[in-house]
């Protein structure tokens, strides 16, 4: 049986950048990725100040800024008055990056065999004698891993075994693609939000050739035929926005097909995190896995960046601290992973918080549930933009 001290489940954005903030910190592990090669689920990911940080900390940010216009501030369009009104988008950087980008980015720093390709999953048992895991492979073969970190996204593996709430679904869904400009397009470096009722159309520029759309609405039940057909949802996206603005409707009218996707949106309901031990021994999760969030706030990715830092710097210091070439002891691993847990508990109930509460404005709840919202947003979140000025802290 192979035996392996840190285990890294799932080669996303959060599990490559984990190994590599381990990296940094010379502490090798290993990343099992169920996909034959470097996947990238979703076309792009939005970076403000707190992202890129992290960037910043991992040592991959400068050459990722030349593939990110820096946006200038958000710009919003009600289409029925014709209302355009401009604010900011935090203090800091703000960029859209292909999530490809990144994840090539963060696998080319990292020593070669680091990320196994074609290893799923299965399930994970506890190993009774030492308190390790026990992973039982698609391949049929049996994995043992001291410390076993969950970055596989809302269907987590660990989910169960770490006895966690599975993710829920919201009655609000998008629909997401890129265009290609060859000559250039024509929205400048802003931020654009085109709405109507309901409906939402965000236009973010990734460069000066490519953008990146959004397009808010309710999911129904013909939403889950469509979701299979690319040029379905090209057509069902183009009925939404019908009287929009000409240059936002040939955006999606010409968007590349093979990037179109539909679907719901996916959260963690905050008081979850709030109880929840968020951990197992030594094993715990980050990323989608821990604080699934609506993207309202702009900071799924951003989090699990801030993730990958600070359960780096936590699982390393407890390493180093035992001394080269030590064994390091359950103890001192299970210490680690506490304090990860405690330093990100608030942090992420925070965004969660923020992010379920703007999406249940957006459901039309009931008067009190209205009300109680507006509370909490006037209370706890009257900087909407606060959450993009945090320091993760550095490796």
């Amino acid at each position: 049986m192979e035996v392996q001290e840190i285990v890294i489940v799932g080669g996303g954005i959060c599990g490559l950048a984990m190994a590599l903030g381990l990296h940094r910190k010379g502490v090798k592990s290993l990343v099992l990725e169920r996909s034959e090669s470097l996947r990238a689920s979703g076309t792009t990911i939005i970076l403000r100040a707190n992202g890129w940080r992290a960037l910043d900390y991992l040592g991959v940010s400068s050459g990722l800024r030349n593939r990110g216009l820096l946006l200038s501030g958000l710009r919003e369009i009600q289409v029925d008055t014709n209302k355009v009104s401009e604010r900011p988008l935090g203090k800091g950087e703000a960029r859209c990056l292909r999530r490809s980008d990144l994840i090539e980015a963060l696998a080319e720093e990292l020593p070669e065999g680091t990320i196994r390709f074609g290893s799923r999953v299965l399930s994970v048992t506890a190993d009774p004698t030492d308190k390790s895991h026990m992973l039982q492979l698609s391949n049929g073969k049996v994995l043992k891993a001291r410390v076993l970190i969950g970055c596989d996204g809302v269907n987590s593996v660990l989910l169960n075994y770490l006895c966690m709430n599975p993710i829920r679904v919201t009655k609000t869904s998008s629909i997401r693609g890129l265009t290609s400009y060859p000559d250039g397009h024509p929205f400048g470096n802003h931020f654009l939000m085109t709405k109507r009722g309901e409906i939402t159309l965000g236009t973010i520029p990734v460069s000066d050739n490519l953008v990146y759309w959004f397009l808010l609405h309710n999911w129904t039940s013909k939403d889950d035929e469509i979701s299979k057909d690319q040029e379905l949802i090209k057509i069902h996206g183009l009925k939404y926005i019908e009287g929009f603005p000409e240059k936002v409707v040939e955006m999606v009218k010409n968007s590349d097909p093979s990037t179109l996707y539909n679907k719901q949106f996916k959260y963690r309901a905050p008081w979850e995190i709030f109880l929840s031990s968020c951990r197992k021994g030594t094993a715990t999760v980050s990323g989608d896995a821990l604080h699934a969030m609506t993207p309202f706030n702009g900071q799924g990715g951003a989090a699990s960046l801030e993730d990958a830092v600070v359960l780096a710097r936590a699982l390393a210091a407890r390493i180093i601290a035992g001394g080269v070439g030590s064994h390091i002891s359950t103890s001192k691993y299970e210490e680690a992973l506490a304090a990860y847990v405690k330093e990100r508990r608030m942090r992420v109930l925070s965004l969660c918080t923020l992010s379920y509460t703007l999406n249940t404005l957006r459901e039309g709840p009931s008067m009190a549930v209205r009300l109680l919202c507006t509370l909490l947003m006037t209370v706890f979140f009257k900087d909407r933009l606060a959450h993009s000025s945090f320091d993760c802290g550095s490796l």
